[in-house]
């Protein structure tokens, strides 16, 4: 998202003139017009400007005369994959951004959208899982290598965060290692730079934490089971994390779950109330953090932990823990009939090319 376009925004008290000044001087070449309360009424452009002058509007009108009232607007929830592929489709170099309110709350540019980015920090695999119950394709590779479409799970899951601009990869391993780093090696021929640890023995979704190297980058980790296939957005998950000051951040999926009765609740022997089958919601774990750099540094090497525990620790220090709802497909490939929904859900998801 471009980080001026509130030097774009203009009132209904402002001009042509104003809106011409603003497209001069701002490489945005975008004016974008707000009521008081913040909601976008229109957008102005180089180009509706000039189709003013031609039709004689003078620079002192209000700048609502030329302002296009009905233009595409797109969602903070948008992929950069989505806003790359809607600017493309309408031949547009910028987009507003607005929130379910109708409020702008920023622009989406061609340049920004599309320049490849970049990050130094690091991302950590768990890739060290025996995969009991998918016996017997586990008997023989570890569940990672398990392919899904033409690819095992582990290399959809690199590329999805290589494409993301993340190149620091670590991967923990225990079960079958030798079949994951004769793989990948280290992640050159993807464009990766990847390093391994290897537990001795299992030490839990978050012991391996610490045992990665002291001289990984200092930033925010971005933490990963191995075994889930999904679209989230890892440019947006940093973002949230680091926008909101977050020592943790857990991504969380919906989860439904209907009680197959009526449920009936009373005072003594009176029924006060009955619900036919009613549906209860709630948000489970979606094996994907965001921690920061002390957080990693507080598992002790050779620590058996696991990620819930770990932050619960850190939640009784009083720190940041948030959730992450995401919308996103998300799948644990941890049963059979997991492994055989993967397979027919690759080829329209994208991430098998």
């Amino acid at each position: 998202m471009s980080k001026n376009w509130e030097k774009v925004v203009l009132s209904t008290e402002h001009t042509v003139r104003d809106a011409l000044a603003v497209i001069n001087a701002a490489a945005l070449r975008i004016c974008l017009v707000v009521d008081e309360k913040q909601h976008l009424l229109g957008v102005v452009t180089d180009g509706d400007v000039r189709r003013a002058i031609l039709n004689n509007v003078a620079l002192t009108q209000s700048v609502t005369a030329v302002m296009n009232r009905t233009p595409i607007t797109v969602s903070a929830k948008l992929s950069r994959a989505q806003l790359l592929e809607t600017m493309r489709e309408r031949s547009i170099l910028s987009l507003p951004v607005i929130d379910d309110a109708g409020k702008l709350i920023g622009l989406e540019t061609w340049e920004q959208a599309a320049k490849a980015p970049n990050y130094e920090n690091p991302v950590f695999i768990m890739a060290g899982g025996f995969g009991t119950r998918l016996r017997p394709l586990t008997d023989t590779c570890p569940k990672p290598m398990l392919k899904v479409g033409d690819k095992p799970i582990l290399e959809t899951l690199l590329s999805q965060f290589l494409k993301a601009g993340f190149k620091n990869i670590y991967i923990s391993t225990h079960y079958m290692p030798e079949q994951i780093t004769d793989y990948f090696g280290d992640g050159s021929a993807w464009g990766a730079n990847i390093s391994y640890v290897h537990e001795e023995t299992p030490l839990g979704t978050g012991g391996a934490l610490g045992l990665l190297p002291a001289d990984i980058p200092a930033l925010p980790l971005i933490m990963i089971n191995g075994d889930v296939l999904t679209t989230v957005d890892f440019n947006r998950l940093l973002d949230f994390h680091v926008e909101n000051g977050a020592d943790a951040t857990m991504c969380v999926r919906e989860y439904d779950y209907q009680i197959p009765y009526g449920v009936i609740t009373g005072e003594g022997n009176k029924i006060t109330s009955m619900i036919e089958k009613p549906v209860h919601r709630f948000f489970v774990n979606a094996g994907i953090y965001v921690v920061a750099p002390h957080v990693v540094q507080s598992v002790a090497k050779g620590e058996r932990v696991d990620m819930p525990t770990l932050l619960e620790q850190h939640m009784h220090k009083n720190e940041r823990v948030l959730m992450f709802p995401i919308h996103e497909y998300w799948l644990d490939i941890g049963r059979m009939e997991d492994f055989n929904r993967a397979q027919s859900d690759i080829s329209s998801l994208g991430l098998n090319s």
